[in-house]
């Protein structure tokens, strides 16, 4: 976490890292399923699990169901539908590369969220995190050069699909920090995750239909998962600056590549290596491990 951060941020950063770490499960869990549930499916049974860890999280605060109102429906309305767009596009990411791959696409998002944050909500990051998030681009395209490489037009409409992730992403990161000012965290999460249910089974109204019982479990756990993730991810922008936050996303590329290896016993190349140490050295500068001298400073220290 950030050396000197204040303590609130410091909470919003350590949210973040949770997030993406639950984030990066549940991607291999819908990698998992992706060739036997339909796209539908997985956004229902995605979202609609996800109402549990929402609602018991609410119960154990003793703030269900007061804790779902809200003053500005329009606001989860647009959240819901550009959110369901990311999310489509991100499983169809997973459906077509591994898990790393299609998670290194997901990084130009805190990137494009560091000006839209300047333009829209008048925040103001430092050149250090400006630093640590081109060197995380720079890593991203290092990982990104051997997806190029695979044969086939699936890898290419992975791609496609996780660049389209990435700019709605920009605009949900951002419309979510301006939503925190007046909707409670559950009521975000909670609203998103039925909007994203409905589409879904408008989309495939059999969501039983296909996957067998074991493709089912993996679907359940990943909604359970993906909604833990989901209130993690909203606190930590409720906590911290979306400047502050966004550059740890780049751990998740950490956990992606060790369950890739773990799991389905693929390991990227040089180019992909080389983009882990990279992203490594991005996630050490925003953290403040790796700093140089600031001006001023005494020299005999």
């Amino acid at each position: 976490m950030a050396i000197g951060a204040p303590e609130g941020q410091r909470a919003g950063i350590l949210l973040r890292l949770l997030s993406v770490f639950l984030v990066t499960v549940m991607s291999a869990l819908v990698y998992a399923v992706g060739k036997e549930a339909s796209l539908g499916q997985i956004m229902f049974w995605r979202s609609a699990v996800a109402l549990v860890p929402i609602c018991l999280w609410l119960a154990l605060r003793g703030d269900f169901p007061r804790g779902l109102g809200t003053r500005r429906p329009g606001l989860h309305l647009t959240r819901g539908l550009f959110g369901a767009a990311a999310m489509a596009m991100s499983f169809l990411s997973l459906v077509w590369l591994p898990v790393a791959n299609a998670l290194a696409l997901t990084y130009l998002a805190p990137v494009l969220s560091l000006p839209m944050a300047a333009l829209l909500l008048a925040e103001r990051p430092g050149p250090r995190l400006y630093l640590a998030v081109g060197l995380g681009v720079a890593g991203m395209l290092l990982i990104l050069w051997q997806s190029l490489q695979l044969p086939g037009q699936t890898a290419h409409w992975g791609i496609a699909a996780g660049l389209g992730y990435a700019v709605t992403m920009a605009f949900v990161r951002v419309h979510i920090k301006a939503m925190t000012r007046t909707e409670s965290t559950a009521a975000i999460a909670f609203w998103f995750a039925v909007v994203c249910a409905g589409i879904g089974l408008a989309a495939d109204p059999s969501p039983l239909a296909g996957p067998d019982r074991g493709a089912l479990a993996l679907l359940v756990a990943a909604g359970l998962i993906g909604g833990a993730g989901h209130i993690a991810s909203t606190e930590a922008v409720r906590r911290a600056p979306v400047s502050a936050v966004a550059p740890y996303d780049f751990t998740g590329l950490v956990w992606a590549l060790g369950i890739d290896l773990a799991v389905w016993g693929l390991l990227p190349g040089w180019t992909g290596l080389a983009g882990m140490a990279v992203i490594l050295v991005a996630a050490l500068i925003a953290s403040g491990v790796l700093s140089w001298p600031r001006r001023g400073r005494d020299q005999a220290a």
